[in-house]
């Protein structure tokens, strides 16, 4: 791979020039910024051969021949023995350890060392949960929570315009860090995007470091209360650079728990997502090879690694007590954890154990693990404001509508619509509409619709329209705040599933709203390891019959 010759932001930048350097390195078209090798923990392995598929078309298609096999793509599904799961701690560790073997058998690369050499930056994508709070539209997807679709499209290698799942902006967005992480594995979430406005280009001082947005002040007890930090995993640096994680306690308890870090200079609330180098990766795996062998056991990140690694024994405890473990399990896991960070250390004292990399305390934040958070960051972008205009070009929105023939169509001008085709009809205000086919279109205020083919189609204000392909003279109709999705089976077979937007998903789990026949719960065990891609070719095929038979 050729050496970077792109300017790297300085930590003198400002927050508007470091945001201006993100928006270039995410968006730049001819070549976008993607880990060497991108590795997606699934639920099945359906999921895992849908991924590699998909992303390999997509952000991570191959860009020259110079490039060997990367970027690549490793999807692996996670197959553990209990039913609660790994948990993201030793999920990562075996999803890493499955994606090497995947690595060896695909593509004939020791992945791990290359890692260890520096040569590779590899990120892992955590895809795996219900989705409980964004129902019913993961259900659309067969489980596939991270497939969910936007209302907005990006050309594939093969030049067809599709709506942009979730997942695949999660990872134009993160490769900014690919970069400054050679050697690294980087660990992200898959349903949040965010931009930042302190520097992203670093060089790593410690062999675990985690995102986190710092304020500016030192964490006086004003400012701990006055931030809300109490209500947090917060990540407290030293002046020397050291950090530390305390979870959820009073400025009082953390100051106590901090101690042995000294001067606390600053202090933010954790975003989850971390790096680890090389070594480390290996010690954890070593250390926890039992657990990865027998595929038994659920151990978090946060309270089973970043805690005991950096708090002393007693805080570590008293902490864990007020989870509900058992003072002596903590004590003889703090042990353990002391003993190999002891290890460790011994033989790799060249960087420090533990730090933080600091995200900007201003930096833009996009959530879509929640329908309402789902409905609201889609909308923003037909909204006017900074922020708005981050999000329309993070996705490359250059015009409100693109790619699209509405040909009689009264079309509002705050209304974003992409690659979609209508007759006649009107759109709303705040439309948000990708990938929409139908004869007459009567789309209501701040409605959202997504891949939906019909002669007519009939949205409420508020409503959301998903996944819904219908050969009905009445097409598809939705009142007020409606959600509807389609469920769709190997066999092409569909059924509706229905919510509202003010329904949390979440608490709504086990109940049989009105409309449906089954509850979000049942669809869930329903869809349990479906073929998605044979799914999905059957909602096109389905899409381009329905679409042939009305003129346009």
């Amino acid at each position: 791979m050729s050496p970077d010759k792109r300017p790297h932001p300085s930590s003198s930048q400002s927050a508007a020039e470091v945001i201006e350097s993100a928006m270039q390195a995410m968006t730049n078209a001819s070549a976008p910024e993607v880990f060497d090798v991108t590795i997606i923990c699934t639920t099945d392995d359906y999921q895992a051969q849908y991924w590699m598929d998909r992303l390999s078309k997509g952000v991570c298609a191959p860009r020259d021949s110079a490039s060997g096999c990367y970027p690549m793509v490793l999807a692996v599904s996670e197959d553990w023995s209990s039913p609660s799961g790994a948990g993201n701690g030793l999920g990562t560790l075996y999803a890493y350890q499955k994606a090497c073997r995947a690595a060896k058998e695909k593509h004939g690369v020791d992945l791990a060392g290359a890692l260890d050499r520096g040569e590779i930056s590899a990120a892992l994508f955590h895809t795996a949960g219900k989705g409980t709070r964004l129902a019913p539209l993961p259900a659309s997807e067969n489980n596939n929570k991270p497939g969910v679709k936007l209302p907005v499209c990006h050309e594939l290698s093969d030049g067809t315009h599709e709506p942009i799942t979730v997942l695949e902006a999660v990872v134009r967005n993160s490769g900014i860090y690919a970069d400054s992480r050679k050697g690294r594995l980087s660990v992200f979430w898959g349903d949040q995007i965010f931009v930042p406005t302190a520097p992203f280009r670093y060089t790593p001082t410690h062999h675990v470091d985690i995102m986190c947005t710092l304020e500016e002040e030192p964490p006086t007890a004003r400012v701990w209360s006055d931030k809300g930090l109490d209500k947090y995993g917060v990540i407290a640096v030293s002046g020397g650079g050291d950090a530390a994680q305390v979870e959820k306690v009073d400025h009082a308890t953390a100051m106590k728990m901090l101690k042995a870090l000294g001067d606390i200079d600053r202090a933010g609330p954790s975003l989850g997502s971390f790096s680890v180098g090389a070594k480390i990766l290996e010690a954890l795996c070593t250390e926890f090879k039992d657990e990865l062998d027998k595929k038994d056991g659920k151990l978090d990140t946060d309270p089973h690694f970043w805690m005991p690694l950096t708090l002393p024994q007693d805080e570590y405890i008293a902490l864990m007590t007020e989870k509900g473990v058992e003072a002596e399990e903590s004590r003889t896991h703090h042990v353990r954890m002391t003993k190999m960070k002891d290890t460790f250390m011994s033989a790799n004292s060249d960087l420090g154990l533990f730090g933080a990399v600091d995200v900007g305390a201003g930096a833009c934040w996009w959530d879509y693990g929640q329908l309402k958070l789902y409905t609201a960051n889609n909308l923003k972008l037909n909204e006017e404001g900074s922020d708005a205009d981050l999000l329309r070009r993070f996705f490359g929105v250059t015009a409100r509508q693109m790619n699209s023939d509405l040909g009689g169509v009264a079309v509002d001008d705050s209304a974003c619509v992409f690659s979609s085709r209508a007759k006649c009809g009107s759109v709303g205000a705040n439309v948000s509409m990708a990938a929409v086919e139908a004869q007459e279109v009567q789309i209501g205020e701040k409605a959202i619709v997504v891949n939906c083919c019909a002669k007519k189609i009939v949205a409420g204000k508020g409503a959301v329209l998903y996944n819904l392909v219908s050969d009905l003279d009445d097409g598809i109709v939705a009142g007020d705040g409606d959600v509807i999705v389609s469920v769709t089976d190997t066999e092409g077979k569909s059924m509706l599933l229905k919510s509202k937007i003010d329904v949390c998903g979440g608490k709504a789990w086990k109940s049989v709203l009105e409309g449906n026949s089954m509850s979000f719960e049942e669809v869930h065990k329903q869809n349990r390891d479906t073929d998605i891609s044979t799914i999905e070719k059957k909602r096109k095929e389905q899409f381009k019959k329905t679409s042939s038979s009305f003129e346009i």
